[in-house]
């Protein structure tokens, strides 16, 4: 029975557990293949922050995982990005957690750029010079959407990140879902025509293209030219999120706007009315404020007045202006007398200038006025002639007198011929 048992046991096969097979492999292909150098171009570049460095490497058909560790500053000193070409010195190794063989880099040696990466630079390059992604075309994001127009696949998690983050800051927003693929052959012809359907529909106010992140040929159709066109020709402002916050695309520099992540876009459409809400939130504040201050002013004036004695005895502020009134009237009166006796003074002057110049009072010293027949009074000797008929006038009668002749030249009155009282 014993040796029957040891027959059996000897021909049941060993069953391995997934742990001891990919240690095997990892031992045996770190024994077979000695470190070696080995060239391709960056795709997905992660920098962690325990200061190693996870990428991957590929050529036009294949790509392969590659760790260096600890070589956070190396990859920072040289530049590396997605699309860069390098050779790497290291061996071969496997991840026995993943079951998955990669490269373990020790020596790193850029090369330049890979094809993809060129093709990239030099479309954007081209792009730029005709002035496409000029600041000046850009137009601004509309203000509170009611409508976004959403070009993305249905299926990926850009979808869910935006709508989640709209819905719960801004749940009344519209959202006109076009479906399209956001990688292969037919996805740039395809995104460039969800865009052209939202214009010619006009279906909304903003349009938001966008998509998980990825390696540079994962986003690649978001590089072609037709999209770009379509974007840059969108009649509706258009927001472009791919990718993660370090990817960049041609849909990038073409669109009105970049948010590096599709939540960053939803935060963008509702941004306007978050800052709006701040807004009359900050403006409810001050008008409550400049309200109170109003109303503590009136209240301040209110108590001034009614301290105020008029309102507790009105009868004493009449008092007050019937006394005002007395002494305006007293001093009406005074000021009109004083203006009655300096008129009557100024009269009484004008009367005695006027009667030291009335005739009459000439006459009373013993002066005679000659006045001819028509009345006018004579002064010289020439205006009458011997034979004229005049009338002295005196103080207390008139004379009637002819003139027997005259003396034109004036002669003090001892020189005169005649006696007093003798016809002129």
């Amino acid at each position: 029975m014993e040796g029957d048992d040891s027959i059996a046991a000897a021909a049941m096969p060993r069953v391995w557990t997934v742990s001891d097979l990919n240690r095997l492999v990892k031992d045996l292909l770190e024994q077979a293949v000695e470190p070696f150098w080995l060239r391709g171009e960056i795709g997905d570049l992660t920098i962690h922050r325990s200061g190693h460095v996870y990428f991957t490497l590929k050529d036009a058909r294949s790509q392969l995982s590659a760790v260096m560790f600890r070589g956070a500053e190396t990859a920072r000193q040289l530049g590396l990005r997605t699309g860069m070409e390098l050779d790497v010195y290291g061996r071969l190794t496997v991840y026995e957690p993943r079951g998955a063989y990669q490269m373990l880099v020790q020596l790193l040696r850029p090369q330049g750029i890979g094809d993809l990466q060129k093709r990239f630079e030099e479309l954007k390059a081209r792009l730029r010079a005709e002035g496409l992604f000029d600041e000046e075309r850009k137009r601004p994001i509309p203000l509170l959407p009611r409508c976004v127009g959403l070009v993305t696949s249905p299926e990926g998690a850009a979808i869910k990140d935006f709508l989640r983050l709209l819905d719960r800051r801004f749940a009344g927003v519209h959202v006109r879902l076009v479906p399209v693929p956001v990688q292969g052959a037919e996805a740039a012809a395809q995104i460039a025509a969800a865009i052209r359907f939202l214009n010619e529909a006009q279906a909304c106010e903003v349009i938001v293209v966008t998509r998980g992140g990825g390696s540079l040929e994962d986003l690649w159709a978001f590089n072609e030219e037709v999209v770009a066109r379509a974007v840059a020709g969108s009649a509706i402002p258009v927001i472009s999120a791919v990718g993660h916050e370090r990817d960049f695309t041609i849909c990038d520099f073409a669109a009105d706007l970049r948010a590096p992540t599709p939540s960053a876009a939803a935060e963008v459409v509702i941004g306007a009315k978050a800052e709006l809400l701040e807004r009359i939130h900050v403006s409810r504040g001050r008008l409550r404020q400049a309200l109170a201050l109003r109303v503590s002013r009136l209240q301040e004036r209110l108590q001034r007045l009614l301290a105020k004695r008029v309102l507790h005895e009105p009868a004493a502020a009449v008092r007050s202006y019937h006394q005002r009134v007395d002494e305006m009237t007293a001093r009406l009166t005074v000021g009109l007398q004083r203006h009655a006796e300096r008129a009557r003074s100024r009269a009484g002057n004008l009367r005695g200038r006027l009667e030291a110049l009335n005739p009459r009072r000439v006459l009373e010293r013993g002066y005679a006025i000659l006045v001819d027949a028509d009345g006018r009074a004579i002064r010289r000797a020439t205006e009458t002639a011997p034979g004229a008929v005049l009338t002295g006038l005196l103080h207390d009668g008139e004379l009637g007198l002819r003139v027997q002749h005259v003396t034109p030249e004036s002669r003090p009155p001892a020189e005169l011929g005649g006696a007093p009282g003798d016809p002129l």
